[in-house]
């Protein structure tokens, strides 16, 4: 590892922190400090195969963060709002490793970020997992760390889960139950923002200091549903739902994701070409639905 520069990964056995530590491990350019909370997971003794270097890590932890972080060129950072479930414990984490990359001097950071869409409305609009990155996001900035925000379009892989097509109560077709009227949503898997990262940190001249949107391609929620019908063989609607009616569907975070996406409706700035310069090989919809239909057995 002496002849590359390190680059630490935070959260490198997570969907989005693995793609970015296996994508710098195959681009060559740099070395992986790979952080883990638990080094003996499968996830981690991979990378370990594939060359990382892989440590233990907890982003509640100034010793390892400081740690993590000692004597390597550059850092990524994702953090999960949907862990701990706490806003103000999501901006402490990332507010640690901004000090703790300020202080050992780091030359370039990569923050998982978003906007603070309570910030940019006013305080009309609240989305804790958009506003805390945000906010993090900011101080970043705020205390000059070479920084780079990635902002990623919402992941093709809620299609699987939490936005998985619902059967119908009064027909033999599905719906789709995401309230975004008729207004193009971005979108993009998680497996495909590992590579745009990788081409991020290889080019710090063009990137240092600027916000990133990525998305693969934005869809209407019909063509969201079209794509779906067209590769499972099944009928696929948009369910039309409004956010004021998502709201009202009970579960825990339904106005949140109901803000969300009033948020989006505003089409905050993803770029599609941008994506494709930095991932030539990024996925659609269609490809990305191709390669998980066995997802959706018993459909």
């Amino acid at each position: 590892m002496a002849s590359k520069k390190v680059i630490t990964v935070f959260g490198a056995t997570g969907a989005q922190g693995g793609s970015v530590a296996r994508a710098i491990l195959e681009s060559k350019k740099f070395a992986v400090r790979a952080v883990t909370r638990d080094v003996t997971r499968p996830n981690a003794l991979e990378l370990q195969r594939l060359g990382a270097e892989v440590v233990k890590g907890d982003l509640n932890d100034k010793a390892l963060v400081d740690s993590a972080l000692k004597g390597v060129y550059g850092a990524f950072l994702v953090t999960n709002f949907w862990d701990p479930l706490n806003q103000d414990k999501e901006v402490c984490q990332g507010k640690l490793v901004a000090d703790s990359a300020k202080h050992l001097g780091l030359k370039h950071v990569v923050y998982s970020g978003l906007e603070n869409v309570k910030r940019l409305t006013d305080g009309k609009l609240e989305v804790p997992h958009f506003d805390s990155k945000g906010e993090v996001e900011e101080y970043f900035w705020s205390i000059g760390v070479p920084m780079t925000s990635v902002r990623v379009a919402a992941y093709f892989e809620n299609f699987l889960a939490a936005w998985r097509p619902v059967k119908a109560s009064d027909g033999d077709y599905y719906t789709l139950a995401v309230p975004m009227g008729d207004v193009p949503m971005d979108g993009i898997s998680v497996a495909d923002i590992g590579a745009a990262v990788s081409s991020i940190f290889n080019s710090p001249e063009e990137f240092l200091g600027k916000a990133v949107g990525l998305s693969a391609e934005a869809l209407t929620i019909q063509q969201y549903a079209d794509v779906l019908s067209n590769v499972l063989g099944k009928e696929v609607r948009d369910a039309k739902i409004t956010p004021e009616a998502f709201e009202k569907l009970g579960f825990p975070a339904a106005k949140e994701i109901a803000n969300m996406c009033r948020f989006y409706e505003m089409k905050p700035d993803r770029d599609v070409k941008l994506t494709h310069q930095l991932n030539p090989k990024v996925k659609s919809f269609s490809q990305f639905i191709s390669e998980n239909q066995g997802a959706f057995k018993g459909m």
